[in-house]
């Protein structure tokens, strides 16, 4: 059938009962991706196809895992700046809709990760069948990206799966699993791994029908008084995430599925050009950024980390749910503390953890087992890496680590997980300093994504390099800082945390200065983030970083605290809270915030990131945008605080800081730095 012809990325096999098996195997590349080439060598395929004509056709993978992770991402870029997005999408389109109207049956069969055009490449096959592997998930999640589906996936969902569940996964870029797909009709069937390509071959052959009231919701859902009935409370369901001047991709999607009927050849130019208009804003543009940063950071060093067992010292909130993360990731975890009483807590957190993220009873006790209370600490000896999470006192931790170091076996590494201690002065009676360094992960852990690997003079590099790997093999993105007070992130946010706290004693309304936040694009105020992290803990960190940095510490904290008012943990702070959320008094009535209120915030921020790259508190520019961004949750689709600088224009901005500081005083000088950015 394909005599002759050769393929780089693509792998046609015609089986003896006539069934095309075609599988994907982009060359020079770990994971599959659609380049333009791959899509030229699939166009020449289904041309052959449409003219072979074999019994059916089983799209799969040749790599040992995940069937497509998506577009090549950085030919996007280099579309957009060419300036031919738009014909690079209908490019896409064409192929998948000439597959689409082959005259066989296809069938897409789907073995780990199946991401954005990958699963739009499935979505143009008449079946999709999916391995029940864990890793295997399916989605669509360009919207993180700032764009939305634009190979016909926005186009083909709601007419497969029904409008409402279609625009879900869209609008939230979620995954599923394959039985979550199969239960939303994404999928027509799911099997072992092993059995999955035979069972995609029958299912060719066969054919299979839906149930009826799948079809009846999908075509019921897509009717034009349905779409201009439900589009209106799809744009409210969004507004209350995300604005339409920071993120526009989702309110475009719901838009043109609304005003978009007719042959399918219409709805996927509308798709096309409004796809190609969002592909060029802003927002896109440094979401993708945000994309690269994020794979920088999983590429610092390596895979290999030699690390298997895991022993935390220091069973409080962060230790211990440091220790719970680990064992959640598959390793062996020891968790000490001066008495049981202390880590029971700790153990009990852990197991809530596993219920919610495991959901299966075999896994969930798999992970109890692999997570011991240590009181002793015999776990040190066995241990490849220890965690030090006790209370921050110098004193303290350099008595600890007395006693540890000579129990650590050969290779193994300590770290602390302080949050403002230089690390020269805690390693300093060591023996062994190359084998030290702070590993500084953030609150709460399940949910925050960075952790900080602070170094020092005398750290070695294979140390560093190691715990860069472990941090990705416990699914967290490492950012490599100094040892300088506050680090990266608590040195860059404190200012901004404090100019709120100043500007709340000065009698503005902690829901006016939370609103001026979260309109810059933050995704939680700093008045409600102070009392999330804990007012004990901003006032302790607040209290290094405010000498180091000379802050005035803000008047009415310490009040606070003597008053046992330490925030969400004790059901008020600023704000009183309830079952987890603040009750933010409502605003008078014509209230007007201060017109700098915002400034004051924001470059507070922004000046000290640009004093944390003059001194080199990180490598680069790009490196601290990623750490603010995964750190603090910092705006996002402004791409970082150095990129939004330059973008804003640092001369307009410095001049802003200096009108500030004469406004209200010293702290709003520019720090040094800024002439570097202009």
């Amino acid at each position: 059938m394909f005599d002759g012809l050769r393929f780089h990325h693509w792998h046609p096999e015609l089986r003896e009962d006539r069934v095309l098996l075609l599988r994907l195997d982009r060359a020079g590349s770990s994971v599959n991706t659609l380049a333009q080439e791959v899509l030229d060598e699939l166009e020449r395929i289904v041309e052959r196809i449409a003219l072979e004509r074999p019994r059916a056709v089983v799209i799969a993978s040749g790599k040992p895992a995940g069937f497509v992770a998506g577009a090549d991402i950085r030919e996007f870029v280099e579309y957009d700046r060419r300036g031919v997005v738009l014909e690079a999408i209908e490019r896409g389109q064409n192929v998948f809709q000439q597959l689409a109207e082959l005259p066989v049956p296809t069938v897409a069969a789907i073995d780990g990760h199946c991401m954005g055009g990958g699963t739009e490449l499935a979505l143009a096959c008449r079946y999709r069948i999916a391995s029940n592997r864990d890793s295997t998930r399916i989605g669509l999640p360009e919207v993180k990206l700032g764009i939305y589906p634009g190979w016909g996936g926005s186009v083909r969902l709601p007419r497969l799966i029904g409008a409402p569940a279609a625009m879900d996964l869209m609008l939230t870029g979620r995954s599923l699993s394959a039985k979550a797909a199969r239960a939303l009709g994404l999928v027509d069937k799911v099997v072992e791994p092993a059995l999955l390509i035979d069972a995609a071959v029958e299912l060719g052959k066969r054919g299979t029908t839906r149930p009826l009231k799948q079809r009846l919701l999908a075509w019921a859902s897509n009717l034009w008084p349905v779409r201009q009935a439900l589009a209106p409370v799809l744009v409210r369901q969004v507004a209350r995430k995300a604005r339409k001047e920071h993120y526009p991709a989702p309110y475009a999607l719901i838009e043109t599925w609304r005003r978009s009927g007719g042959p399918i050849r219409k709805r996927l130019s509308a798709e096309a050009r409004s796809v190609a208009r969002l592909a060029q804003t802003p927002t896109a543009r440094n979401l993708i950024r945000v994309f690269f940063l994020m794979d920088r950071l999983k590429n610092l060093g390596g895979k290999e980390h030699g690390i298997a067992r895991v022993h935390v010292v220091g069973a409080g909130v962060m230790g211990g749910d440091i220790a719970a993360w680990c064992a959640l990731r598959g390793f062996e975890v020891t968790l000490q503390d001066r008495e049981m009483k202390f880590i029971t807590p700790a153990l009990e957190r852990a197991g809530k953890l596993f219920e919610k993220k495991l959901r299966r009873e075999d896994r969930i006790a798999e992970a109890r087992a692999r997570l011991r209370a240590d009181v002793e600490g015999a776990g040190v000896a066995e241990a490849d890496l220890v965690i030090e999470a006790i209370f921050e006192n110098l004193e303290a931790k350099r008595a600890l680590y007395a006693c540890i170091e000579p129990k650590l076996k050969e290779g193994a590494i300590l770290t602390s997980n302080t949050s403002s201690i230089p690390l020269t002065e805690l390693g300093a009676e060591l023996a062994d300093k190359g084998r030290f360094a702070g590993l500084h992960y953030f609150n709460p852990v399940a949910m925050m994504p960075l952790v900080e690997i602070v170094r020092h003079p005398d750290l070695d590099p294979e140390t560093e390099r190691r715990l860069a790997a472990f941090c990705r093999a416990i699914d967290k993105l490492p950012v490599p800082v100094a040892g300088s007070p506050g680090f990266l992130v608590n040195r860059i946010l404190m200012p901004y945390l404090l100019e709120a706290m100043t500007a709340y004693s000065e009698g503005i309304p902690g829901p006016a200065i939370d609103r001026a936040a979260v309109e810059f694009g933050m995704p939680m105020g700093p008045i409600e983030l102070a009392d999330t992290v804990g007012l004990d803990v901003a006032a302790s960190v607040g209290r290094i970083l405010a000498d180091f940095l000379k802050l005035p510490i803000p008047q009415g904290l310490e009040s606070k605290l003597d008053a046992g008012k330490r925030g969400r943990k004790d059901g008020e702070g600023f704000y009183v809270w309830e079952d987890g959320k603040p009750k933010k008094p409502e605003l008078p009535e014509g209230h007007v915030p201060p017109e700098d209120l915002q400034d004051r915030l924001i470059l507070a921020l922004l000046n000290e990131a640009v004093a944390c790259l003059h001194e080199g508190v990180v490598a680069d520019a790009d490196l601290l945008d990623a750490g603010v961004i995964f750190g603090t949750g910092f705006a996002p689709f402004r791409g970082g605080p150095i990129e939004y600088i330059r973008a804003a224009g640092p001369e307009r901005l410095k001049a802003r800081l200096e009108q500030l500081a004469q406004r209200h005083g010293p702290r709003f000088a520019p720090r040094p730095g800024w002439e570097a950015l202009g």
